[in-house]
């Protein structure tokens, strides 16, 4: 029993303190990710992306670059683009590039992973681009495509706000109390993710074995470095499995990553691990809904098969350049979280901030309308269960800290 408490206490310590380690980093990202979205509107993006497939990838790539990470927001923001008019190809590039580009998932990464891991997701959602923008090609789908646009003919037209002078929209105060309201919602998308997701990172740190990431993934652990083609294979295709279990959102799951990393799983298995937010089960009924299932499985067949593909392009890459990332140089476990240092300061100045624009959006200038970006259907028994277990959470963390420093 003892043993339990001890554990218990140190997966709660693990799970504030990797909270604690990226705060800063989650409030910097959702305020740009808030300031975009208030000041660069849907509908400009529909104009400035044309009609020509090369320029509206490279264009639906710097948009979805600069949009929300939130894999709900952006599946609905691809759906539109693509209902407006946008071409297939463009619309799965912004999709891609909205998940894995974005500038908040680099900073969470950086923290806990390390610059090998950064440039990997940078150059990696690039190449995620460019495999898919090939195998679309290859494959043409038109009748797929016609029958995606037919499914979606019946629904209403999104709302669009007015494109606006974002220079003069950036000097007002009403402006920035949208961008308050904004980053409200932000958190309101992913604090269940976020919640489920760093906790689950503490417990498998304090309670799951070395020895059960070794059965997992083939070869790995005890320092190891030296994979074969098969082995770092599997540990692709089991990276996204194990993604696809957790249904939690790619912010969420990068303590995770960095726990297998820490484990001995290879950079290319921990790399698809990352990119594998859009090959879960809710993505495959979302598409489903907008597109149909024949549409949906082929999107998955699309990602899962590029993802694959970037994995092993990134981890020789990396390996013939003397990139590839030391496993050791990942040791968040043991970590003092809680000190003055950096990461107090900068939490302190950015918590500041975020109460400075709630206080804008929901108190000063509670009167400026803002009306929410329309969101992916959620599944309510999956939100539920999530809700439910983020609750569980809260209290199971209560616990453990509890018992780390008055118990044991």
């Amino acid at each position: 029993m003892s043993d339990f408490l001890k554990q218990w206490g140190e997966a709660a310590y693990t799970t504030t303190g990797f909270f604690w380690m990226a705060l800063w980093a989650f409030i910097l990202g959702y305020i740009i990710s808030s300031m975009i979205q208030i000041f660069v509107t849907e509908k400009r993006m529909q104009k400035t992306m044309g009609k020509n497939e090369s320029k509206s990838v490279l264009l639906g790539t710097f948009f979805g670059f600069i949009s929300s990470s939130c894999s709900f927001a952006a599946l609905a923001s691809a759906k539109s683009l693509f209902k407006k008019g946008a071409s297939f190809v463009s619309s799965i590039t912004f999709l891609l590039a909205s998940t894995n580009l974005v500038i908040e998932l680099g900073i969470i990464i950086s923290i806990f992973l390390g610059w090998q891991f950064v440039v990997g997701e940078y150059v990696g959602g690039l190449l995620l681009i460019l495999i898919c923008w090939i195998l679309i090609r290859i494959i043409n789908p038109k009748k797929l495509i016609e029958r995606a646009r037919k499914n979606l003919e019946g629904e209403d037209d999104d709302a669009m706000d007015d494109s606006k002078d974002w220079q003069k929209q950036i000097k007002k105060e009403d402006s920035w109390a949208r961008v308050g309201k904004k980053y409200k919602m932000e958190w309101q998308m992913v604090w269940k993710d976020v919640t489920v997701g760093f906790t689950i990172a503490g417990i498998v740190a304090a309670f799951v074995p070395d020895s059960f990431f070794q059965t997992l993934f083939v070869n790995s652990g005890q320092g190891n470095t030296d994979f074969t083609f098969l082995e770092i294979l599997e540990h692709i295709i089991v990276g996204p499995v194990a993604a696809f279990l957790t249904f939690i959102g790619s912010m969420g799951n990068i303590p995770l990553a960095a726990l297998l990393f820490g484990k001995g799983v290879s950079f290319a298995g921990v790399m698809a691990f990352i990119f594998s937010d859009l090959v879960v089960f809710p993505v495959l009924r979302i598409n489903a809904k907008y597109y149909g299932w024949k549409m949906s499985f082929f999107i998955l067949f699309l990602l899962f098969t590029a993802l694959i593909g970037t994995s092993l392009a990134l981890h020789y890459s990396f390996d013939l350049l003397g990139m590839l990332p030391d496993p050791s140089q990942v040791k968040i476990q043991d970590k003092e979280h809680f000190k003055i240092d950096y990461t107090f300061y900068l939490n302190i100045a950015f918590l500041a901030i975020s109460g400075y624009l709630i206080y804008l959006g929901f108190f000063k200038r509670k009167d400026v309308e803002h009306s929410m970006s329309e969101m992916a259907p959620k599944s309510p028994v999956l939100e539920s269960v999530l809700k439910y277990a983020a609750h569980i959470c809260y209290v199971w963390l209560a616990g453990g800290i509890l018992v780390k420093f008055f118990v044991n």
